[in-house]
């Protein structure tokens, strides 16, 4: 059948999109559900509640989630139903456990095809930027290191064959980044045709980026629409977006979940109105403070960045730089170092805004406000998470005296403006 007799056929003559639910309960090691106690709250859902394989609800005990955040709650029951979802969702709202979630579930109650070929991932998660793909398979590897799942990922400026080795036998689940993915499904180390589950993650950056002709091509090589389950997140649901959403997805189901400043309760946000002179003084004294342990300070240009991170080096300041300047290998060991405390200080391009997922930052600082509003959102989001207290401090100059007005609009609230505390001048 043609791709246009296909699109045409009457509902009862498409292949049957999948699935569910079958809740075939697997051994876990002798690890059972009363070793994970939640109690039922009115208003939330636990992750208990989706009757999950219990290898899956092992994981979830072990990384410390007990009750599912909005976009999940809503996700999942859909998505573990077999039904597409078109999400709208920011950074720090629990997307990629959402996703990974459904499709480790799926894969844990249906068995994999026998004939299943080498390079031939069963799920697809396609993401704008190298770090965003590598943490997506960092957590999928954490939630499913009960199972016998395998997980890998293709990115670019990382070793080809070194990818390519990791691609060898049976693959449940692959994470890659549009040109490299392309690469190797070029050289034919990728097949794309038994691919059942698709993400699509940040679709909007996708689009900035200029992603979208690679994306369309790597969807002309997987199933039909109504042959796979199809997620596409996406901060903003323009009109582009939504366009896109309808042609790659098969009647979904739009979930809007936006995370906004103004309920991001545990943020504590300060805007602290100085000279554009004043503000390498102060972001200095600033970062001496012993209340400052994980910090991530945010630029908007690249040659900023290189500056700041020289400045607070030359201070005896613990920092290291993220920008788009630094080699791949180097962007990945400092933020493992970051993570791991080894350094206190982070200072970053917007490449680092949105995707990555790192615990315990205690304070965020604006050198300079974003130029798009809705990157301040981005950034403040990598404190306050999961419960934890955090602070934002933005620095106003003259150059930004434009911007704040706008971050406001954007974020619906005013922000309190005040002088720097006596003695940091």
């Amino acid at each position: 059948m043609s791709e246009s007799d296909q699109i045409n056929a009457p509902a009862q003559d498409r292949k049957p999109k999948r699935r569910r639910r079958k809740p075939r309960r697997r051994n876990a090691s002798g690890w059972d559900l009363r070793q994970f106690q939640v109690p039922a709250v009115a208003g939330k859902w636990r992750f208990h509640d989706f009757d999950l394989p219990l290898p899956l609800m092992r994981a979830i005990h072990a990384l410390g989630f007990e009750y599912c955040t909005p976009i999940q709650a809503e996700a999942l029951t859909h998505t573990l139903l077999g039904g597409d979802v078109v999400g709208k969702a920011q950074t720090g709202t629990g997307k990629t456990a959402a996703f990974l979630i459904s499709i480790l579930a799926y894969f844990l109650e249906e068995e994999a095809p026998n004939a299943q070929k080498a390079g031939a991932p069963r799920a697809l998660i396609v993401a704008p930027t190298r770090e965003l793909a590598l943490q997506i398979e960092k957590d999928a590897k954490a939630l499913a290191r009960f199972t016998d799942l395998k997980v890998a990922s293709v990115v670019g400026g990382m070793e080809y064959q070194k990818q390519r080795e990791a691609l060898g036998g049976k693959l449940d689940l692959l994470v890659a980044t549009p040109g490299r993915l392309l690469d190797f499904h070029q050289k034919r180390d990728v097949d794309l045709t038994q691919v059942e589950v698709l993400v699509l993650d940040e679709a909007d950056r996708m689009l900035s980026m200029g992603f979208i002709p690679d994306v369309k091509r790597i969807i002309r090589h997987t199933p039909k629409t109504e042959e796979r389950q199809t997620f596409l997140f996406s901060a903003t649901f323009t009109e582009d977006i939504l366009n896109l959403a309808s042609q790659w997805t098969h009647q979904p189901t739009h979930v809007d979940i936006a995370v906004t400043v103004d309920n991001a309760a545990d943020i504590d946000q300060r805007v602290y109105l100085v000279g554009d002179e004043d503000k390498q003084r102060l972001l200095v004294n600033l970062l001496k403070q012993e209340s400052f342990e994980r910090v991530m300070v945010f630029g908007n240009r690249r040659d900023l960045v290189r500056k700041l991170d020289e400045l607070l080096r030359k201070a005896g300041i613990n920092a290291a730089m993220l920008s788009g300047d630094v080699p791949q290998s180097q962007r990945i060991t400092t933020l493992e170092n970051f993570r791991e405390g080894e350094i206190q200080v982070l200072v970053a391009t917007d490449v680092a805004g949105r995707g990555i997922h790192i615990e315990d930052v205690s304070h965020v600082i604006n050198y300079t406000l974003p130029e798009d509003p809705e990157d301040y959102v981005h950034r403040i989001g990598r404190t306050g998470r999961a419960g934890a207290k955090g602070v934002s401090i933005s620095f106003v100059g003259e150059e930004d005296a434009f911007s704040l007005p706008e971050v406001e609009r954007f974020i619906g609230d005013k922000l309190p403006c005040e002088h720097p505390p006596e003695g940091l001048l």
